[in-house]
């Protein structure tokens, strides 16, 4: 590893050293190799092409952005027992102007298994992710597990979150 490390320096001054030879009387030389050879134009030219892209695509990505309220972000099912069913809903609110889809939503274990809506939640409308909660045996003490909800929302995942004490 030591030596491939020492290759690799060694590869990369002899052609640093090279170029700025090269271009002796011509100004510095690493400004040259890092810009790929491009002048100070062109690289402000390619900058602005970036740019531009870069904009319009943020800007297509925002068009169909919207934003999202759930009723609670934490459901406490208090103390239950191992080996049974619990379940809750998170409800959820499109607080945007454009329809929210909610692509995707995924546990942090295989104990909990959250169901989304099927279809988009409409401007000013709502329905339910739904969480079922079920602890294997000698699963005990305080637990919490994460759902990770993927929608098209500005931060794109957002958290909500189930808490129990197994007993």
């Amino acid at each position: 590893m030591k030596k491939e490390l020492l290759y690799a320096a060694i590869l990369f001054l002899s052609f640093a050293c090279s170029d700025s030879k090269s271009n002796e009387g011509k100004g510095d030389g690493r400004s040259l190799i890092a810009a790929g050879g491009q002048s100070e134009e062109e690289l402000k030219a390619s900058l602005e092409e970036f740019n531009k892209q870069e904009e319009k695509r943020l800007a297509e990505e925002s068009s169909n952005v919207t934003t999202l309220e759930f009723d609670k972000l934490l459901h406490d099912f208090g103390d239950i027992k191992p080996d049974t069913d619990n379940n809750c809903k998170f409800k959820v609110t499109n607080t945007g102007k454009k329809p929210l889809i909610i692509s995707d939503v995924k546990a942090s274990c295989g104990c909990t298994t959250p169901h989304k809506p099927e279809k988009p939640i409409l401007p000013g409308k709502s329905d339910y992710i739904e969480v079922g909660f079920h602890p294997n045996p000698g699963q005990i003490n305080e637990i919490i597990k994460t759902i990770t909800v993927t929608a098209n929302i500005p931060e794109i995942t957002t958290e909500i979150k189930i808490r129990s004490f197994v007993k």
